[in-house]
Formats: structure tokens, sequence, C-alpha cells
């Protein structure tokens, strides 16, 4: 009995361990799934910044193209709001590479001083036209100066681009052999957790079971015990009455040498006769006491 309750406690211990592990393995998961979703929001920040500083360069190229053109002030406003917009975005993007690698913080730094070149050549050709030499700025823009910036700024914004590509393809990768991982380190603790639990079961069960056999077991040898007693007290009870048919034969002529021969008895044989009836009493008394017998019977039976 002593070997099943120590199965048992160490089997609950296990259980609960295992439980906690469990839980752990939970945990861990749901953070990494966390982590994974932080970076893949960081890489999508970057992925939304590279856009819109490309879409700067495209609307002040538009901008430009268009006033040249038609000499329509109209025709200015991409220019203007990219003008104003570029610098904030720009701002935004080196800061979504803070943790990046410093060769891609490089690049970044490049793409401002194009940036920052383009507008030049752009604030060069509007310039000339609106001042009306617009032969002059048309030959500008024909020098391909601003193309070759345009060209520049568009490779420098491809490489960002494919590295967060590679990045975030990493990430994926990594996000479904983390999910993997776990799916198969929860499926396993769950299969042992629930071995353990059925072990435990049948162990609790096959422990109540004992406890019923040796409940059983104690009840019919309690049985046993009183029939063997209700015997010896039946014997007791046979014998008994023997020796108090014996004990009333002494104490009877006890009493009768007392009460007719009281004047013919030296002292002696006097203290002798009183002595005997007493010690009579004091037996029926304790084989009364012995046998169960109520105090009021054993009045009446000495009456």
């Amino acid at each position: 009995m002593t070997i099943q309750k120590a199965a048992l406690q160490i089997a609950a211990v296990v259980l609960l361990i295992l439980m906690a592990f469990n839980t752990y393995l939970a945990i861990d998961h749901l953070r990494q799934i966390q982590a994974t979703a932080a970076l893949s929001l960081e890489s999508s920040g970057v992925q939304a910044g590279i856009a819109r500083v490309w879409q700067d360069f495209t609307d002040m190229e538009t901008g430009q193209r268009g006033y040249l053109l038609t000499d329509d002030p109209a025709y200015l406003q991409p220019y203007a709001d990219a003008k104003n917009g570029i610098a904030t975005d720009l701002a935004h993007l080196r800061s979504a590479l803070t943790n990046r690698p410093q060769s891609e913080q490089a690049l970044q730094t490049q793409l401002e001083s194009l940036a920052a070149s383009k507008q030049a050549e752009i604030e060069r050709t509007i310039a000339l036209r609106q001042q009306g030499y617009r032969h002059r700025a048309f030959q500008l823009v024909q020098t391909n100066q601003g193309k070759q910036y345009s060209d520049q700024a568009r490779s420098l914004l491809s490489s960002l681009s494919s590295l967060e590509n590679s990045r975030f393809a990493a990430l994926e990768k990594q996000r479904d052999a983390n999910s993997s991982q776990a799916m198969s380190q929860t499926i396993a603790a769950n299969l042992c957790l629930l071995v353990l639990t059925a072990g435990l079961f049948l162990l609790i069960r096959f422990h109540e079971r004992a406890l019923e056999q040796q409940a059983t077991q104690s009840r019919q040898a309690l049985a046993e015990r009183d029939s063997e007693l209700e015997k010896l007290i039946r014997l007791m009870s046979a014998a008994g009455d023997q020796n108090r048919a014996q004990i009333a034969v002494i104490e009877e002529n006890a009493t009768l040498l007392l009460e007719k021969y009281d004047g013919f008895l030296p002292p002696l044989g006097y203290a002798c006769a009183k002595q005997i009836k007493e010690a009579t009493a004091q037996l029926e008394q304790l084989r009364a006491h012995l046998l169960g017998y109520p105090e009021s019977n054993l009045h009446e039976k000495a009456a």
C-alpha cells in the first residue's frame, strides 16, 4: 500500500510538472508569434516608407515635366506636395532603418543626398522656365542629370526593398519553423499528459480497489472476532452459572454457620466464616462484571 501511495504522489507531481511545461510551451510560442509579428510589421513599415519616398521622386518629376511643357503653374502642385513631404518621408525611413545593418543605413544616407540633388536640379529647371528661358530649361533636362539622380534613387530604393523582401521571407520561414516546432512540442506534451493522466486514473482506481479489498478483509476479520467473542462469552456464561451455583452454596453455608452457630464459634472461626461470606459476595460481583450483568440484576439475584 505504501508503494501505491508513493506511485500516486510521484505521478501527481510529474503531472503538475508536465502541465506547467505545456503552459510554458504555449506562452513561449505566443511570445515568438508576437516577436515575429512585430518584426513583420516593422518590415512592412520599411517597405511602405520606401514606396512613399519613390512616390515623392515620381511626383516631383511629374510636376516638373508638366510645368516645363505647359508653363501652367497648376502642374507644379504635385511637385510642391512632394517637395514638402519628402523630407518627412526620408526621416521616417531613416527611423525605420535604425535597427538595420550599417550597410542599409548607408544606402539611406545616399538616398537623402540624391533627393537633395534631384530637388536642386528640378528647382533650377523650374526657375529657368519661370524666367522665360524655356529652351535653356529643356537643355538642362536633356543633360539627363535629373534622370541619373532618379535612376540612382530607384536603384537604392530597389536594393532596400530587396533586402526587406529577403528579411520578410526569412521571418516567414522562421515563423513557419517555429510554428511547426511548437506544434510538435505541444502535441508531444499533450500526448504525454494524456498518457500520464490515464495512468494516474488507473493507479487511483487500483488504489481504490485495494482499499475496498482491505476494508472487506477487515470487516470479515472483525466478524470472525465477533463470532469468537460471542462463543467465548457463551462459554464464560455457562461456566459462570456453574461457578455461581458453587459460590451460592458456599455463601449459604457461611451464612447458616454465622446465623445458627454464632454462639458456638470461637472468635477466629467466626471471623473466618464472615470473611468467607464477604469473599463469596465479591466473587459473585466479579463474575457478574465479567459476564456483563447489569448491577440491578446482580442485586436481584443476590436477594
